[in-house]
């Protein structure tokens, strides 16, 4: 009988695993399998050491941060607002939705500050 069709070519069985990079394949794989199977067999993770460039002195009061936090808020809602006078359409009303949510979270310090400011008198008994 006639076979219009050739046989497929004799070719090597491959693999990812047959790779040159068949260790970090097998190694991802087994991480892969260890997070969903056996999480207990992952490593802790490593502590996050914060960046200590830009810090802020741990014996400030919270009045001061609480001031400072306002002031900055100010300056970035006065910086959005004049932003927005640049744009039109919806990137305006974008940015003054920025400068809406900032000066609440502004309006929210305030009224932080002033409970730190002015203590609350214990009620008496």
């Amino acid at each position: 009988m006639f076979k219009p069709t050739p046989n497929p070519p004799e070719a090597d069985s491959t693999s990812p695993y047959e790779s040159p990079n068949s260790k970090k394949l097998n190694e991802a794989a087994e991480r892969a399998l260890d997070h969903y199977l056996n999480p207990s067999a992952l490593k802790a993770p490593v502590a996050r050491k914060p960046s200590t460039m830009f810090m802020v002195a741990p014996d400030i009061k919270d009045e001061d941060l609480l001031a400072h936090t306002c002031e900055s808020l100010a300056q970035a809602s006065v910086m959005a607002s004049d932003f927005a006078g640049y744009l039109q359409g919806p990137h305006r009303h974008t940015a003054m939705a920025i400068q809406q949510i900032v000066m609440l979270a502004e309006l929210a310090v305030n009224r932080m500050l002033d409970n730190v400011a002015i203590p609350k008198p214990a009620p008496h008994s």
